[in-house]
């Protein structure tokens, strides 16, 4: 219905607009044609300014029930006009004469009830007048008027015709599928696929009924094989309880087992990594124990000789031989052999002390104050022995300033397994390597460590799962795979900070870490806590 009158709504617009506009050019043509046979008749009559004959010419228009004024102007010789007659009709007013209007009215000008036009008189190709023509346009409103009742009329009509043939239609369509809508309810409440629906003899709805009655053939026979599946299936699943009570019981056992065999495989982990620990601690006392040994030997030498020396001049002092001048030798070589014993003993005395803080702090996890400048110093000290049978050069940027209370000993066990890692894998097969340590106190009271090294980097692949457990280049040559494991472990659960690497392969690596520390204030701090 929408459709159907927005059409008719359409046409007939279309057809009102063509008719208002065919009267409007009827009326204009009209107006046009009296004003040039008025002027064609006034011709000889303007020459000769007959105003009598022309007033009577103009006096025949009364039979013309539209045109209400009529002006017949002259043109002299210096093209100036002047107004000769004029026709007004019965109960119209005169208009005023159009002389500024002339070229304006050349084309004709509706308003609102009125029509006017002006038409060029010539005589033998020579202007000598103008003929003026109003017309009253009521004619054009009665007609549009008639046009737009007859048009409603016809639209109302046609909207109604419509409306029954459309009623009568949608009965005959919905009728049907409101009973086919019944039977479909019928059959949810019932669950009875037998019913069928009846044929109406329109074609659509009978394909549609028909494919109806199809898909509830089909359903029916759907519902007999799901109703013999669901009997056949009820006998498989009270066969198949007792083997699955069978294989519940079987799995409960492997579960037991796979439980077991897990805690210990986390037990022999966290033995592993002891032992890792140990090792490492390990590889530090016999290289500390090998770098004491030199000056503690030099120191034995020095008195070992003071001692023959000494004998040597108590046998002389005895037997009264004693010169000056062995004396003066004597007290110089001793005065060297001390000096000797002092530095060598101070040496040691070094070395042990930096060896025993590393060693506390690696296996207390007790928080302490400590230099970080200090610390790296007493680490660097302890793998001395590693580091001077190396080619590779180790950089440390770390402010005096640096002064915190935190867990020295992840960190001595991290910085360290960092270094071997390196000296190990990323430096192995070069002649030379740097290795750059960066050490920076952040604003929100935490400590960066940049660890950069330009060895050999480390593939994509191996990348993504270097902190993963047993993840190593050198299975089957000594590697366990557990140093970088160790390293996060110390990182986020000792230290309670983070860990991340960026490394490409033959571009180095670089490992950034970040955890939280205790800032002191070093002028409250006094020097003998260091040591």
């Amino acid at each position: 219905m929408a459709v159907i009158v927005l059409s008719l709504s359409l046409s007939s617009s279309i057809n009102l607009y063509s008719q208002i506009t065919t009267y409007q050019k009827t009326l204009e043509q009209s107006v046009v044609v009296a004003a040039e046979v008025t002027g064609g008749q006034a011709k000889p009559f303007i020459v000769e300014d007959d105003v009598r004959i022309l007033e009577l010419m103009l006096s025949a228009l009364v039979s013309s029930p539209t045109i209400e004024n009529v002006h017949i102007y002259k043109v002299d010789d210096e093209s100036e006009l002047s107004l000769l007659a004029s026709y007004n009709k019965t109960g119209i007013a005169p208009v005023r004469a159009k002389y500024s209007q002339i070229n304006e009215l050349f084309i004709p000008q509706q308003s609102l009830d009125v029509m006017e036009v002006v038409r060029p008189i010539y005589l033998e190709d020579k202007l000598i007048g103008y003929v003026y023509v109003r017309s009253s346009v009521a004619s054009l409103d009665l007609l549009i008027t008639r046009s737009f009742i007859i048009t409603f009329g016809v639209f109302l009509l046609c909207l109604a015709v419509c409306f029954l043939l459309i009623f009568k239609l949608q009965r005959s369509i919905t009728s049907p599928i409101e009973g086919m809508g019944k039977l479909v309810q019928r059959i949810s409440r019932t669950k009875d696929y037998s019913s069928r629906v009846d044929a109406h003899g329109i074609k659509e709805l009978d394909i549609l009924g028909s494919a109806f009655n199809g898909m509830l053939f089909n359903t029916q026979e759907y519902i007999d094989k799901q109703a013999q599946a669901e009997a056949e299936q009820l006998k498989l699943t009270v066969s198949l309880e007792g083997k699955v009570q069978q294989r519940t019981l079987a799995l409960k056992e492997a579960n037991s087992e796979l439980i077991h065999t897990l805690e210990q495989l986390h037990q022999f982990q966290r033995q592993i990594v002891q032992n890792e620990k140990m090792a490492s601690l390990g590889d530090m006392v016999a290289g500390v124990a090998h770098e004491v040994n030199t000056p503690i030997g030099l120191g034995v030498t020095a008195s070992t000789m003071m001692l023959d020396r000494l004998a040597d001049m108590r046998v002389a002092f005895e037997g009264k031989t004693l010169k000056a001048s062995a004396l003066t030798k004597f007290i110089d070589e001793g005065e060297e052999n001390l000096n000797i014993i002092y530095r060598n003993l101070n040496r040691a005395a070094e070395l042990i002390s930096s060896f025993k803080q590393v060693a506390v702090d690696q296996s207390s996890e007790s928080s302490r104050v400590f230099s970080f400048s200090n610390l790296m110093s007493e680490i660097l000290i302890s793998m001395g022995p590693t580091l001077k049978k190396t080619p590779y050069k180790i950089h440390i940027a770390c402010s005096d300033d640096i002064i915190v209370e935190s867990k020295a000993g992840p960190i001595n066990q991290i910085m360290i397994n960092l270094i071997m890692n390196s000296i190990i894998h990323g430096f192995e097969g070069m002649e030379e390597g740097d290795i750059n340590i960066k050490i920076e106190l952040m604003e929100n009271s935490k400590v960066k460590i940049d660890f950069v090294d330009n060895g050999k980097g480390i593939p994509e692949q191996l990348c993504k799962r270097i902190f993963d457990p047993f993840v190593t280049t050198k299975r089957g040559q000594g590697g366990s795979g557990l140093g970088m494991h160790l390293v996060y472990n110390l990182v986020t659960q000792g230290l309670n900070g983070s860990i991340s690497i960026v490394s490409e392969e033959h571009h180095g690596v670089h490992f950034s870490i970040m955890f939280p520390v205790k800032i002191v204030d070093s002028k409250h701090v006094n020097a003998s806590t260091f040591k």
